[in-house]
């Protein structure tokens, strides 16, 4: 099968435009398309790493012996979490 020519592409990068053109400008890469397929290739790889977490994390939960919590102790918990993290009340 013969490679289809692949269609150019317009993205617009709002406030990542600077870093990207200092990325090319510190001559780490050759353009900013090549800045964009690099980001696209860690995000890939990071995606990859996630989905191992989880695969992990889902084999292991029938092994956790802790006793299971409440729908709402759980939101009760994440509420008191996220209060003193924003300095708010619950």
């Amino acid at each position: 099968m013969a490679a289809r020519a692949e269609k150019p592409v317009t993205v617009t990068l709002g406030p990542l435009t600077r870093a990207a053109q200092d990325c090319v400008t510190s001559g780490r890469y050759a353009s900013v398309s090549d800045v964009v397929r690099a980001g696209l290739r860690a995000l890939d790889r990071e995606e990859a790493l996630l989905d191992e977490l989880l695969k992990a994390r889902v084999a292991e939960a029938p092994a956790d012996t802790r006793a299971a919590q409440s729908a709402d102790d759980v939101r009760a918990q994440l509420a008191a979490r996220h209060a003193r993290r924003t300095g708010k009340s619950a």
